[in-house]
């Protein structure tokens, strides 16, 4: 496995492999790895012949200047599990690299980016499509790997490659969990043992509401949902959200849509955690 820290190293590097008709994966990260983007490159690398891993923790996407500077960096460790997953090349660039000026260019795929995290997070999005298209006009990719956790990005970067459009396939994949449930995510790191323990209280709120649901309304399993988190010691939801699959946009009744999903964003303490539940697919 082999680390570049600059676009020009990297485009040689697959300029070469390309013109050998070789597939390329890419796996965009923000690095802080754990086993949920292992999944990502193992897949990758079970798909394609040559896999990137982007490492680079984008500043376009933090409306929270606080956020971005205690997101985790961890490059030494995610290299050591990037080699173990069998990813070929790391590429982990400064921000002077990615962006040797400002990035003035404006996504807009309303209205799948202006509800949900596009509502609370204001410009997030943008920052998203900024880095994932500079990485594929970068990378070029054959396939490139999201995961399902990110629901509403996954649906967004679709939508970018649909209009820009980009030669490439989009993979989501399953969301991974821990043995009780929580969703695998880097700020996972930022919670205390104590708030480990509290943060169950979300994933285990959206399993109960999919039993739940199959006897209830969707306003009533979505209150079921509300009133669950409210009452939980150390969380306070910023939202809950049950959506159409596809559009992103809220369902009121089951028989609203064939593909329901329920978004949830939950801060613990200081940690803003998001989490999704399918209801029918």
């Amino acid at each position: 496995m082999k680390l570049i820290q600059t676009i020009h190293e990297l485009r040689v590097a697959l300029d070469v492999l390309r013109k050998e008709g070789k597939t390329i994966g890419l796996v965009p990260t923000m690095g802080a790895l754990h086993d949920g983007h292992a999944s990502l490159v193992k897949r990758a690398v079970a798909e394609n012949d040559v896999v990137v891993v982007s490492d680079f923790v984008n500043p376009t996407q933090f409306n929270d200047k606080n956020d971005l500077l205690k997101y985790p960096r961890t490059l030494d460790a995610d290299c050591a599990l990037l080699e173990a997953c069998g990813a070929d090349f790391v590429f982990a660039p400064s921000v002077e690299e990615i962006y040797p000026e400002p990035d003035t260019r404006q996504f807009s795929y309303a209205p799948l980016d202006t509800v949900m995290e596009g509502k609370y997070r204001p410009g997030h999005f943008n920052g998203v499509c900024q880095i994932v298209s500079k990485l594929f006009l970068i990378v070029e990719p054959t396939r490139a790997y999201f995961g399902e956790k990110d629901f509403q990005q996954l649906a967004i970067i679709r939508e970018m490659v649909r209009k820009y459009p980009f030669d490439l396939e989009i993979v989501g994949c399953p969301i991974v969990r821990e043995a009780d449930g929580l969703a695998l995510s880097s700020r996972n790191a930022r919670l205390s043992a104590e708030q480990r323990v509290q943060a169950l209280k979300i994933s285990k709120t959206l399993f109960d509401s999919v039993e739940y649901g199959k006897t209830h309304t969707l306003a009533e399993t979505k209150q079921f949902v509300e009133a669950a988190i409210a009452e939980a010691e150390g969380l306070e939801l910023e939202y809950f959200e049950v959506v159409d699959g596809n559009t992103l946009q809220t369902v009121t009744n089951w028989e609203d849509s064939h593909y329901i999903v329920g978004c949830i964003t939950v801060f613990c303490g200081d940690v803003r955690l998001i989490d999704n539940i399918k209801y029918k697919e």
